[in-house]
């Protein structure tokens, strides 16, 4: 390992040998000083991780450079074939405002209509709109009142109309905004006086209608032919709790849970009924399923470039660069390999896992003592056997169309509740956690389907789901009576 150009691995172990061949040294300070050897050899390893050799994000990398796109031979803009955003004129602008012309700027002369050349200036107008239901009230001659019935889902005197929920979900769930600065948008923009309760029980409201489509996104889940799998650590009311990830390239299903192994897997109710291919990334609660693994190769890339800077271990140099060629070898092939290149590929596997056990063997227990449990190894061993007992699982995405490289679609899937942690701390509270993880799934969702947020949540509000959504009859009635 090297911090700062110092090789410190070389160091620390050059400073041990000569410990050892000390003599004129007493027992006490021999121990003090190989404590403080082992500690600086941890503090070294933390130092020279970063997110290129680990699973540290990129963003706690420190000083991290900016990666530079290299210049190419194609002019900056849109390229040819490029279907442009650009502004065009609308047909029907909501308002018109005629231009005449100051006829004493005219030459004197006889003038006649022409038409006219337009010109249209597109805005954003922020405002309150208020509507007024009067309902018509006829009195017969016994002075018995009959009222007009009001349109479905107008029931108080003064309500909030379905755009003005929408909004507010819309801010808090999508855009993450703190409910305070919601309300502060609807008051000073808007004139409409929101309370923090108000955006509380929209969320609420949200979270209710969608208890029908989270069934039935468990249920496509559970006979989908992949999935990938992650979780990740989050603060709920100043509490360590998980927030785990199944999704594909179509749905997406988060769920809060305070434990991070099979306990909060069997609470998600979808992998251990799953019997498809799973991608995640080796943690090994995962392996009590009886499914189809498949493993996270940005992950061994990772852990493979921490351990290849030590000039002992230059199989993980060769095993990364190895991987790299058959992931390119795939997007060339249209993402499966022939057999005899597959074949050829997993025999250049064996033999690096091989020189890898040369150059990391496994440790041997010292002699008299007692036979207990499993000896230490080191990250490059731990790593060297993980690669060579599950070889099937790391390669399986040269064989197999369907998995990928890389559990990246779990990892993406999950990256805005980190985003949600950086700004807002914590949850404050369990339901908050799962308001969240619900309305995320739905949009997440929809947006894979190619529906907008906006269109989801004006969906929801008016009663219906999307058209991709096929729930039973009694889930479909109960968000039509929740909309009413």
């Amino acid at each position: 390992m090297k911090v700062q150009h110092i090789d410190v691995g070389a160091t620390l172990q050059e400073a041990s040998s000569l410990l050892e061949q000390e003599t004129d040294i007493s027992p006490a300070l021999r121990s003090v000083c190989k404590i403080l050897i082992m500690l600086v050899t941890i503090l070294a390893e933390k130092a020279s991780l970063n997110s290129s050799n680990s699973s540290i994000p990129p963003s706690r990398d420190p000083h991290r450079p900016k990666k530079r796109t290299p210049a190419g031979d194609k002019k900056p803009g849109g390229q040819n074939g490029h279907i442009g955003k650009t502004l065009c004129q609308v047909d029907d602008p909501d308002e018109v405002e005629e231009i005449p012309i100051d006829m004493r700027t005219l030459p004197k002369g006889q003038y006649s209509e022409a038409g006219y050349e337009a010109r249209q200036v597109f805005d954003v107008i922020v405002s309150r709109h208020v509507i007024e239901y009067r309902a018509q009230i006829l009195e017969d001659q016994d002075k018995n009142q009959f009222v007009a019935p009001f349109p479905q889902g107008v029931t108080r005197p003064a309500q909030y109309g379905i755009h003005t929920k929408v909004n507010a979900v819309y801010m808090s769930q999508y855009q993450l905004l703190p409910y305070e600065r919601i309300r502060d948008h609807f008051e000073s923009q808007m004139d409409i006086p929101v309370s923090v309760g108000s955006i509380y029980n929209f969320n609420k409201s949200a979270y209710e209608r969608l208890a029908g489509f989270e069934q039935w996104l468990i249920e496509q889940l559970k006979t989908s032919e992949l999935n990938h799998a992650d979780e990740t650590g989050i603060n709920i009311g100043g509490t360590g709790h998980w927030l785990h990830c199944v999704s594909h390239n179509d749905l997406t299903y988060l769920y809060a849970h305070k434990n991070r192994g099979t306990a909060a897997m069997e609470s998600g109710g979808v992998l251990p009924q799953f019997t498809g291919i799973l991608c995640h990334d080796h943690w090994k609660p995962y392996y009590t399923y009886n499914c189809t693994h498949a493993l996270c190769n940005a992950h061994h890339l990772r852990e493979l470039e921490g351990i290849s800077e030590p000039d002992t271990q230059q199989w993980a140099k060769k095993m990364q660069k190895l991987l790299q060629e058959i992931n390119a070898a795939v997007d060339r092939g249209g993402g499966i390999l022939p057999p005899e290149e597959s074949k050829q590929y997993r025999s250049r596997y064996r033999s690096i896992i091989e020189e890898g056990e040369l150059q990391c063997p496994a440790p041997v227990r010292p002699k008299g003592e007692k036979k207990r449990g499993r000896l230490k190894r080191s990250k490059a061993r731990n790593l060297l056997e993980r690669l060579r007992d599950f070889e099937a699982d790391v390669l399986r995405f040269m064989d197999n169309d369907l998995v990928p490289f890389s559990n990246n679609q779990g990892e993406r899937d999950l990256r805005m509740t980190k985003v949600h942690q950086k700004i807002a701390g914590c949850f404050r509270s369990p339901e908050g956690a799962d308001f969240f993880c619900r309305i995320r799934s739905y949009i997440s969702t929809c947006r894979k389907q190619g529906i907008s947020a906006n269109e989801a949540l004006t969906l929801l509000f008016l009663g219906k789901y999307p058209d991709f959504v096929t729930v039973d009859e009694n889930a479909s009635t109960n968000l039509t009576n929740q909309a009413e």
